[in-house]
């Protein structure tokens, strides 16, 4: 078997940092160690300029020094993404390209080096045909996304998405919604010509879910094994010339989008479901916020307006009013007043902050979104939520 293993590090701007430290005792520090400890394995990780930043200004230099060797060395491959987690297929163009950039000079910053990644993560493994068009033109190579992206059974874990040309590496959902290093242990045969890809969120491996018998490190140690960045093994199957990349159109999804959601055409609906009143308003707040971008970009205060724009935007200000329950993949159920108020926050914050005085109108609009979707969040929690 070969295990191509994608880690996806991200702990949201505006959390407070003990959830930070704890996702990084627990997990970030766990999976380091091991890379170092099994110079064998090979992973590509994700991990996300927002979390990057928090641990630079945390003065967590040792944790990032020894992640920088990592990735020079080659050991670990290190995508690109969007630095601060948005939802790229509900955002505007400006927006997401603004994103990507902001993730380079992030990751140049905090570790030390100048990377031109090949391959991207899209937030959430939010793929939509209008994003992957924007990353081709941009110059990446390859993106990975959920196996629910087509219909078809494909012949192996590499597609080619016939609307961008990017190459599509696509998750085992099965494997990645359980606790991979289980299911390979389990396996009754390993063929060197299979290939396993498995993607799931970093705090899986100590956070999350508890390996007391350290089955990460037991499969490091197994000798039939090879683990493969994605990149490389996207470079083994080139050359095969007996391997065929299958040109398909995709449906846009998320990793969390069920079969039932693409074929309705909801696939995003844990961000924006036009049933969550909560949902409508805070994409009428936040499009409200997104449309002054261009006309205020010389007030005085737009460092500060983008600053908790960025922070508003992302995904976990809409997951968490989705109200779904993962606790079946390791997760919580997805509902959290305090999450969605911080995000809420920040938004109307971006809006506050412009000081030209053309802004009033707005402010005054936003102000009453921002209203009512705090009362909203509230009367929800109490009367559903709350001791249930």
């Amino acid at each position: 078997m070969q295990w191509i293993n994608f880690l996806h590090f991200y702990q949201p701007a505006n959390t407070d940092f003990y959830i930070i430290k704890e996702a990084l005792d627990k997990s970030y520090w766990r999976l380091v160690r091991l890379m170092e400890e099994h110079p064998n394995l090979h992973m590509t990780w994700n991990v996300s300029g927002c979390l990057l930043e928090r641990l630079y200004d945390a003065q967590e230099f040792n944790f990032l020094e020894h992640l920088a060797a990592l990735i020079k060395s080659g050991q670990i491959e290190l995508t690109a993404t969007a630095a601060y987690h948005g939802l790229l297929p509900l955002l505007p163009e400006t927006e997401i390209i603004k994103q990507i950039k902001a993730n380079s000079k992030i990751v140049k910053k905090t570790l030390g080096i100048k990377l031109r990644p090949v391959g991207f993560f899209l937030p959430e493994m939010a793929y939509s045909p209008k994003v992957a068009r924007i990353l081709k033109s941009l110059g990446y190579d390859w993106i990975i996304i959920d196996e629910v992206a087509t219909a078809l059974k494909p012949p192996s874990f590499l597609v080619k998405d016939k609307r961008s040309g990017l190459k599509v590496v696509l998750r085992n959902r099965q494997v990645s919604c359980s606790y991979p290093p289980t299911q390979i242990l389990k396996a009754k045969s390993i063929s060197n010509r299979d290939f396993l890809v498995t993607a799931t969120d970093a705090e899986l491996y100590g956070l999350r879910h508890k390996d007391q018998t350290a089955e990460m490190e037991k499969v490091g140690k197994l000798k039939n094994l090879q683990t493969l960045t994605v990149s490389e093994a996207i470079g083994k199957v080139e050359k095969d010339k007996d391997f065929i990349i299958d040109d398909l159109v995709l449906a846009a999804c998320s990793w969390d989008s069920s079969r039932s959601d693409v074929r309705h055409n909801t696939p995003f609906k844990l961000w924006k479901d036009k049933n969550n009143v909560i949902h409508r308003d805070l994409w009428r707040l936040a499009n409200l916020a997104l449309s002054l971008d261009k006309p205020f970009s010389k007030d005085k205060n737009y460092k500060w307006y983008r600053w908790h724009l960025v922070r508003g935007l992302a995904s976990c200000t809409f997951w968490w009013a989705s109200e779904y329950d993962f606790s079946r993949v390791f997760g919580p159920y997805a509902w959290n007043p305090d999450i969605i108020e911080r995000g809420l926050e920040d938004m109307i914050r971006a809006v506050r902050s412009l000081d030209d005085k053309e802004s009033k109108k707005y402010k005054l609009e936003a102000e009453k979104y921002y209203l009512k979707i705090k009362k909203n969040i509230w009367q929800r929690h109490w009367n559903k939520h709350w001791q249930n």
